[in-house]
């Protein structure tokens, strides 16, 4: 990556050393029928999660499409309010915010869209895309907030004349280091990376993830990251939370999540990813049967129990909850396995 240019960075509050932490997060989405919109029931997306993410710190968050990763980076950052719960950044109730503290809060934190192409404005230059965070929040001089974007392009590994060019005008690749400079922009101090490297090559998926992992050395940021690949997810975070139906299920060390699963789901995971390294054993492949539930009905007691191949009777019965089996590895309890 191409070094920073020595341009002066424009002067940006300074941030608390603690970060991000959710508490009982809860979002449920109505589901309306007939003519008067009737409320006929609800989409339990988000059921109770917990998590903190220090400084520096990556937590990735993996799981089957649907179980609520995306919902819970869109609640951090104030795009969804949530039904219940909280989540605090650096010591404020973000759910309290208003006015002048909320657009403060939405400075600090940004995020970095799954699709590089269809979250650019396609009739925007890339210049004015990456400065348009600056100009919201009045960050610096028109002549700082200039160099400022060039800067950030060749942090990014683009060329300062990219600055003039449309989105269209880029690969893949290129546009989500485009989407990585705009979020960068305001000198936050956390990112959501909702699946940021899905829609790329895997060649230049591996590009990008340096990328993240550079400037999270050089600058200190804390990340979620969400993903469904999680042999990505293990090179990249330093804990892993596993989701399932709007719930988490179990949260470790990349590596201790990865060498001794204790959750019927998350070996099932781990069965089902690619084998990359020669010198580990072959794991045993899980074959999980039926359907994912719906979240607007979703099992009683454990959640995972009509899929699990060690589900037995009392499954159905008690609602795990997460448990610390180690100082930094907790899982959610079921009778099956305890």
């Amino acid at each position: 990556m191409t070094a920073p240019t020595t341009h002066e960075r424009p002067a940006v509050p300074a941030a608390d050393s603690s970060l991000l932490e959710v508490s009982d997060l809860v979002k449920h989405f109505p589901v309306r029928r007939g003519l008067l919109g009737r409320r006929v029931g609800e989409v339990r997306a988000v059921d109770g999660v917990s998590f903190s993410v220090g400084r520096g710190e990556t937590l990735g968050l993996v799981g089957e499409s649907g179980c609520g990763k995306s919902t819970i980076g869109r609640m951090v950052l104030g795009l969804i309010r949530p039904t219940g719960g909280t989540v605090r950044y650096a010591g404020k109730d973000v759910l309290g915010l208003r006015g002048g503290d909320l657009k403060e809060h939405r400075r600090r934190l940004q995020i970095v869209f799954q699709d590089p192409f269809s979250s650019l404005d396609p009739r925007m230059k890339v210049g004015r895309i990456i400065a348009e965070g600056l100009d919201i929040h009045k960050i610096g001089t028109k002549e700082s907030r200039r160099d400022w974007v060039v800067d950030l392009l060749r942090q990014v590994g683009l060329a300062p004349r990219d600055a003039g060019r449309f989105p269209h005008q880029f690969s893949g690749g290129q546009r989500q280091r485009i989407s990585i400079a705009r979020a960068l922009a305001t000198n936050p101090d956390f990112l959501v990376c909702d699946e940021p490297v899905s829609a790329l090559d895997v060649s230049i998926q591996a590009q990008i993830i340096n990328l993240l992992r550079d400037l999270q050395r050089q600058r200190g940021l804390g990340y979620l990251f969400v993903s469904h690949d999680l042999n990505l997810v293990r090179y990249i975070a330093d804990r892993i939370c596993v989701m399932y139906l709007g719930e988490i299920v179990e949260v470790a060390t990349a590596e201790e999540l990865f060498t001794a699963p204790r959750h019927p789901y998350t070996k099932a995971l781990l069965s089902s990813a690619p084998q990359l390294r020669a010198d580990r054993s072959v794991r045993e492949r899980i074959q999980l049967t039926g359907e994912v539930p719906s979240a607007a009905k979703p099992p009683s007691g454990c959640r995972f129990h009509p899929r699990c191949p060690q589900a037995v009777p009392e499954s159905a019965k008690v609602r795990p909850r997460l448990t610390q089996i180690s100082p930094s590895h907790a899982v959610a309890a079921c009778p099956c396995f305890t």
